[in-house]
């Protein structure tokens, strides 16, 4: 394997070199040797897509940059701070303007839960994205970790008031990406907390650490509740957002996707899981990786939005370094701040990192 220890220093000037290098049209992919293994340098090169990045800005210039990377972008609406009416209208905005780079999906909100008419009104809801452009639909923790019914009980995604929804995804063909539950850590101390972006989300969040809120449903309160949905839907086109909120332990996402042929899942904010893994046990979350390379999808949550608080080339050279430093990881065998890439195949890196995306939200197929 190749040795790097590469600086933000460093990813910033391999950041100006790669622009360069697509500016002057230099190392066309076509070009390019073919082997069983990407590089480094094949980064720019190869047609990918980021299936989880929240795109809230009509500023064309990030998806412009997205592009000059051969990546394309899908964007999920939620239903949290932003108002879902203005989301779903620059969602269908910068899709019309480039519906070759960047497609969206569309959310619905629980507010009007336990009124007449609520499942009736999601429905409709969901129509109007979908006729908006929307690729799929999302749903998001405040189901499961904020809506609460009546009587004071929390609601769960397996709720029967939401059938009539899960039955209208599943008769249409409808994807749908859920985000139900947190990982793990967020049931621990801070202290104990396995990752240090979960320390640093949680310690910013602490409505959403569990840990301060034992009166709410539990970890496993989560799953089960997903895995009802699973168990009853199974022609449900299912993706669990941040590898299912079961980023601690490939074995037991492994599991539920053999239990659930209709389950997938994205890595969005949870590759940092998977590294830790493998440092402990290289060969388990490769061979998962390889496995599993059909189910999986690349994704990051990252975010563009106006008034970026580092600038418009800072975001842009944030994403890149993040986009980067999942390439090393997951397509070369190169050494990056401490933690070996897994050089997955070519094919497991194609399937990962654009195929099962335009398969499951049915985007467009690129070369």
């Amino acid at each position: 394997m190749n040795e790097t220890s590469l600086t933000s220093t460093d990813m910033n000037t391999q950041y100006h070199l790669t622009l360069l290098a697509l500016t002057l049209g230099l190392a066309a992919a076509s070009c390019r040797p073919q082997n069983d293994f990407y590089t480094a340098g094949d980064f720019a090169f190869v047609p990918k897509i980021d299936a989880h990045f929240h795109y809230y800005t009509t500023d064309l210039q990030y998806i412009a940059f997205a592009d000059s990377l051969n990546m394309r972008l899908v964007s999920p609406n939620v239903d949290a701070s932003h108002s879902i009416d203005e989301q779903l209208r620059v969602s269908a905005e910068v899709w019309k303007a480039r519906p070759d780079v960047f497609a969206f999906l569309g959310t619905f909100s629980v507010d009007s839960f336990g009124t007449a008419g609520f499942a009736d009104g999601i429905v409709a809801r969901i129509r109007e994205s979908i006729g908006h452009g929307a690729s799929g639909i999302k749903i998001w923790k405040n189901i499961g970790m904020d809506l609460q019914a009546a009587d004071g009980r929390y609601v769960m995604a397996d709720d029967p008031a939401f059938e009539p929804v899960f039955r209208y995804l599943e008769g249409n063909g409808i994807p749908l990406l859920a985000h139900l539950g947190e990982p793990r850590n967020c049931w621990l101390p801070l202290e104990e907390m396995t990752d240090a972006g979960d320390r640093a989300y949680y310690a910013e969040h602490p409505q959403y650490h569990m840990n301060l809120h034992p009166e709410m449903p539990g970890y496993e309160d989560q799953i089960d509740a997903r895995d009802h949905l699973l168990e009853r839907y199974r022609a449900l086109n299912f993706t669990g957002a941040h590898l299912g909120s079961l980023e601690w332990n490939v074995d037991e996402l492994a599991v539920r996707l053999d239990r659930f042929p209709q389950f997938n899942v994205d890595m969005a904010a949870r590759i940092g899981h998977l590294k830790n893994q493998s440092k402990e046990d290289y060969d388990r979350v490769r061979n998962f990786l390889i496995k599993y390379q059909d189910r999986i999808l690349y994704a990051t949550d990252l975010a563009a939005y106006d008034g970026m608080s580092d600038g418009s080339e800072g975001a842009k050279r944030n994403f890149y370094n993040t986009w980067m430093s999942d390439w090393l990881y997951l397509a070369t065998g190169e050494t990056h701040n401490g933690v070996e890439g897994l050089q997955l195949p070519r094919e497991a890196v194609d399937k990962i990192f654009r195929t099962n995306a335009e398969r499951i939200y049915r985007l467009p197929a690129r070369p």
